[in-house]
């Protein structure tokens, strides 16, 4: 089974490249999705975020307001650090364990990865390749602006608190361009699913 990991910052459109592979067929472990599953409401994990990051991350309901712990920990490397602590660790662990259940079971010749935290996480390890979805910066300035409603200082904000953009190029076997439009996307995600998926 080899299993392709897909990442990039933010606003470059790596949630196209995913719904295009899954309408494809392929199947695709989102470690987005999981940590929104184990900071449900009630959760241990959420539990942890609200002690260290206080009350106000909370809804009035006790669910997570992702924007705002968004907004605390975007701007704040220790917030970041923290947070990471407190979920990625058992996200990357989740992935790990569905990886090793889906090699058992021997069905799946392809897995796709999509985990915006890749290579920060270690979660790069559990992969065999990685494609990187990028794009012009301000391409994804805008996407973000119109996507969050939110400042172009905000967004710059988040960006320079992620990995560089050239040191995931670098790490990187495959790099998605999405500064176009999606019918160029969809070509050069076609060309490299023929050179490594289709064979």
């Amino acid at each position: 089974m080899k299993v392709i990991g897909l990442t990039g910052g933010i606003g470059a459109g790596k949630s196209t490249v995913t719904n295009y592979l899954r309408k494809q067929g392929y199947l695709v472990i989102d470690a987005d999705a999981i940590a929104h599953q184990i900071t449900e409401k009630g959760s241990p994990a959420l539990k942890k975020i609200a002690l260290c990051f206080g009350a106000e991350v909370l809804y009035e309901d006790g669910s997570l307001n992702r924007k705002k712990l968004a907004a605390f920990v975007f701007s704040d490397e220790e917030k970041k650090r923290q947070l990471e602590q407190l979920t990625t660790v058992e996200v990357v662990y989740i992935i790990k364990t569905q990886l090793e259940d889906l090699r058992k079971k021997g069905k799946q010749d392809i897995v796709f990865v999509d985990a915006p935290l890749l290579f920060e996480t270690g979660a790069d390890k559990l992969t065999d390749m990685v494609w990187l979805v990028d794009a012009d910066m301000e391409a994804r300035i805008s996407r973000v602006m119109d996507r969050d409603g939110t400042s172009r200082e905000a967004v710059v904000s988040r960006v320079q608190n992620q990995m560089d953009s050239s040191e995931k190029k670098k790490l990187s076997a495959e790099i998605i361009d999405n500064s176009k439009g999606k019918e160029e996307l969809y070509q050069q995600i076609e060309y490299l699913l023929m050179r490594y998926v289709k064979k």
